[in-house]
């Protein structure tokens, strides 16, 4: 997919707060959660702030990588597993958030690791939707999210510019 047929989707600090904390009111229900692991690097900011909403002190991360260049998904590196005593039970009672479900290769290694646990991002595309079990906002397969943790203040063009192209 060229850069060009991609839509794009900024999401600024504000918004992806609110929709970080509407995750946490959906999850609220879902629970007791014993604790939480966090995807990185985009699972921590959701992360610490779900960890806040819902009162959770266990937090746990498993690292891994699967964007090497910032726009195209390579290969899968799990750089860091999860404690062993987070996995006990195959993570019953376990929440894993992340910040985005995408194709789902990531949320597939890291649900054979907690098969029991329950999984839940922020935002949400087709292929990777049927991987989590709790999300915020469905977005299309070919929208690029920009969070802000990646973006400094830059002029956009205007969409109409764009789709004139």
């Amino acid at each position: 997919m060229t850069e060009r047929s991609q839509k794009a989707f900024p999401v600024s600090w504000d918004q992806f707060h609110r929709d970080a904390r509407a995750l946490a009111w959906r999850l609220a229900g879902a629970g007791p959660f014993t604790g939480l692991v966090a995807i990185t690097r985009g699972g921590l900011v959701p992360a610490a702030i779900i960890a806040r909403e819902l009162d959770l002190r266990v937090v746990e991360t498993v690292c891994v990588a699967s964007y090497h260049d910032y726009k195209n998904q390579g290969g899968l590196q799990v750089l860091k597993t999860i404690a062993a005593d987070i996995g006990d039970g195959g993570g019953a009672g376990i929440l894993v958030i992340d910040d985005l479900v995408d194709t789902g290769k990531t949320a597939k290694v890291v649900r054979e690791m907690l098969p029991k646990a329950h999984f839940a991002t922020v935002y949400a595309k087709p292929q990777g939707r049927p991987l989590v079990d709790t999300f915020i906002t469905e977005v299309s397969q070919d929208t690029w999210i920009y969070f802000p943790w990646d973006m400094g203040l830059a002029f956009q063009p205007p969409i109409a510019k764009d789709a004139a192209g």
